[in-house]
């Protein structure tokens, strides 16, 4: 419909089109990945914005796929990119971090050095002794910017190499100590 001026060329229907397909398909998926996450951290603003360009891509894609049909290079076009979109959003969103995390470590050697070098980095932690199945364990609580994530587990890889770690998104944070810019004090080998 829209390129079908160029139909009859044979290299634009088995190269361009394909590839033209398959570029426009990553774009509206990684705007499908994005959106996903700003509606899963409550950003009702952007993702209705994302929303708009995703399916704007989507329509004019599928409608130059459904009145090629019999080209199947147009139809493994669409498949490609739609898996390779799905990869370079999430590959995109991860390097953006946006929003925060938290951190959950728990380890039985003592975390003494580990709480302080957090603390002194200026992460609000909360910590407390508590029974694991081996014994006694320490566990520390933090809430963190997502980019500052690697920080954290250089930290403990440092301090505590065999603590046990999770960590889970958080939509919402209210008051609390996260800092924007924290000053690493600690260096490996302290």
């Amino acid at each position: 419909m829209l390129l079908s001026i160029f139909s009859d060329n044979e290299l634009f229907n088995n190269i361009f089109l394909p590839l033209m397909i398959f570029c426009a398909r990553i774009a509206d998926v990684t705007f499908g990945t994005f959106r996903i996450v700003m509606v899963s951290k409550g950003n009702k603003y952007m993702a209705p914005i994302l929303g708009f360009f995703e399916v704007l891509i989507w329509v004019i894609v599928i409608g130059e796929v459904m009145q090629n049909l019999d080209n199947w290079v147009n139809i493994i076009a669409y498949a490609a990119g739609f898996a390779t979109g799905n990869y370079v959003g999430l590959i995109i969103e991860s390097r953006v971090a946006m929003g925060y995390a938290k951190i959950q470590i728990i380890t039985a050697k003592p975390a003494t050095e580990l709480i302080q070098s957090l603390v002194e980095a200026g992460y609000g932690i909360t910590h407390h002794e508590a029974n694991g199945a081996n014994g006694k364990v320490s566990i520390i609580y933090s809430i963190i910017s997502r980019k500052q994530l690697q920080t954290i587990v250089d930290m403990i890889r440092t301090h505590n190499p065999n603590a046990f770690y999770s960590i889970e998104d958080v939509r919402f944070v209210n008051k609390g100590i996260i800092p924007v810019n924290p000053t690493p004090k600690w260096r490996i080998g302290k």
